[in-house]
């Protein structure tokens, strides 16, 4: 990354946080004729979205924290002209299980003679996968309707609900707790829980929690592009943030690395902004903030009231292997199940008891988890060499373990739960995935986790809150504003993902909240 640009004294909009948002958001007002400020904290720009090579020695540039693209609109890789691109995914998911003795599992993808075929090895019949069809088809139905809202600005509830045009489908995903729909279309215990995660990612709550937070994140994981589809970013997440980097640069903006805000003063007409570097510290003006990072940041810089504090719930873990590890089920191809959502712990029950275990302040017996393998989808992330080798990545995101119960020792705490999530994928595999592992230069595995506590360290997530707090609804709410990302302040707008429809590699708030500039001029 070049070096930072020593900022003016004035812009007409500074941009708070260089993260994914922050660049998009960068990119249009500049590529507008507006002159624009980026200051980022950290030594590069985006946040989240970032490719590193964590294990020393290794020609591996994994997608650190943020790995998979669904909520991104084309319109803003069209608008913005960025070189990125995403690869779709053959298999949506592989979920093991033993039952009656032996091993068996759920392989979803790969036309839909397999997939009907595999309901029924699993379950002996036809009316789960028939089930399957029936509630994919309604959310389907819905994702086409809403995902092009999220760019558009906030229709009230009615005006969502009549676009939906749907009212079952709006009773199952906007009024009652999602485990109402998943129990009564679903009575396989393993398909139930397949259904379900997709409402956890993120999120630690029931399946019929009366807040609906489950139905939130279940809700903005299906409707991404308005198919739900969930795609490998090419190159890594890295090249989205690097594109949009380069986008932003290009058309003028000014990317300050290394410059951390430390107090907004507005009167709603004009703003300063100090920060402070390695050298010093600085003030500059402009007309429009935007600030591309968590609520509770938000209310620090500019002295309000902070917001409820958020709480994050999962455990991610990224890995590179010399090879993928045989599966007990040897009716399926490790480079099918791998290559797609590899389920383990995520039965319907399994779900339950996890959350419940957690909930209690304890670490969940079978910690639930997902998988993928990046690389066999999208080889580039691995030196030449690794690849002539056969080594590929794994990514793993955990579920239901809250910040909490890694306050006391997260140190501790982290290699427990990751030696128990690593024993429950072992009870599936042929083989022990450290025999799998490839080493670094300094001969350790190339294994690293990250607890909720490690992710507000390094990037401030509040918490660890993937989604900086609990998801919204697309629609228009109390004081949401009309683009979803207006404060109490009128030039101070929040581009993050703690914005109406923010959460995810989505780069939604920051195209509204350029929006929301544009119009106000």
């Amino acid at each position: 990354m070049p070096p930072a640009t020593e900022p003016s004294r004035t812009y007409d909009t500074v941009i708070v946080g260089g993260g994914h948002n922050g660049l998009v958001a960068a990119a249009y007002l500049a590529r507008a004729g507006r002159t624009v400020l980026v200051l980022e904290r950290l030594a590069r720009t985006g946040g989240a979205a970032v490719s590193t090579r964590p294990f020393a020695g290794v020609d591996a540039r994994l997608s650190r924290y943020s790995y998979l693209v669904s909520l991104l609109p084309r319109k803003i890789v069209r608008d913005l002209g960025l070189d990125f691109r995403v690869r779709g995914r053959t298999i949506s998911s592989y979920t093991p299980v033993e039952r009656a003795g032996r091993p068996t599992g759920l392989l979803i993808g790969g036309g839909e003679r397999r997939i009907r075929e595999a309901f029924g090895r699993l379950t002996g019949g036809k009316q789960e996968y028939q089930a399957w069809q029936r509630f994919y088809g309604m959310t389907g139905r819905v994702a086409e309707r809403v995902f092009p809202t999220l760019t558009e600005p906030l229709p009230s509830r009615e005006e969502l609900r009549r676009r939906i045009d749907d009212e079952a489908a709006w009773k199952a995903l906007f009024e009652e707790p999602i485990g109402v729909a998943v129990e009564e279309n679903f009575t396989d215990d393993l398909v139930r829980g397949v259904v379900l995660t997709d409402a956890l990612i993120g999120t630690f709550a029931d399946a019929h929690d009366p807040s609906l937070r489950q139905n939130r994140c279940f809700l903005y994981h299906v409707i991404g592009g308005g198919t739900g589809a969930w795609d490998v970013p090419v190159g890594g997440m890295g090249a989205l943030t690097d594109a949009l980097a380069g986008a932003a640069r290009s058309a003028g903006a000014v990317l300050a690395t290394g410059h951390e805000a430390v107090r907004i003063e507005t009167d709603g007409r004009s703003a300063e902004i100090a920060y402070r570097t390695a050298d010093g510290e600085g003030v500059v003006a402009a007309r429009h903030v935007l600030v591309n990072a968590a609520p509770q940041e938000l209310a620090a810089l500019t002295g309000d009231p902070a917001p409820e504090p958020a709480e994050g719930a999962q455990l991610k873990v990224n890995m590179l292997l010399k090879r993928l590890p045989r599966l007990r089920d040897t009716a399926v191809d490790p480079r099918e199940a791998f290559s797609g959502t590899f389920h383990i712990a995520e039965g319907y029950e399994q779900l339950a008891t996890a959350h419940a275990q957690a909930a209690a302040g304890r670490l969940p017996s079978a910690p639930p988890s997902e998988i993928y393998c990046h690389s066999l989808t999208d080889p580039t992330i691995l030196g030449r060499d690794l690849v002539e080798r056969g080594y590929q990545t794994l990514t793993l995101f955990g579920l239901h373990t809250p910040a909490r119960l890694f306050a006391a020792d997260n140190d501790g705490v982290r290699a427990e739960l990751l030696k128990s999530t690593v024993a429950q994928l072992d009870a599936h595999l042929a083989e022990p995935l450290v025999d799998c592992l490839a080493l670094d230069a300094d001969g350790r595995p190339c294994i690293e986790a990250k607890t909720p506590l490690d992710l507000e360290r390094d990037l401030r997530l509040p918490g660890g809150n993937i989604f900086h707090r609990d998801l919204s609804w697309p629609y228009l709410q109390e004081g949401s504003g009309r683009w979803g990302v207006e404060t109490r302040h009128a030039n101070v707008l929040l581009c993050g993902a703690g914005a109406v429809r923010g959460g995810g590699v989505s780069g939604v708030p920051g195209h509204n909240a350029a929006m929301a500039v544009l119009e106000a001029e």
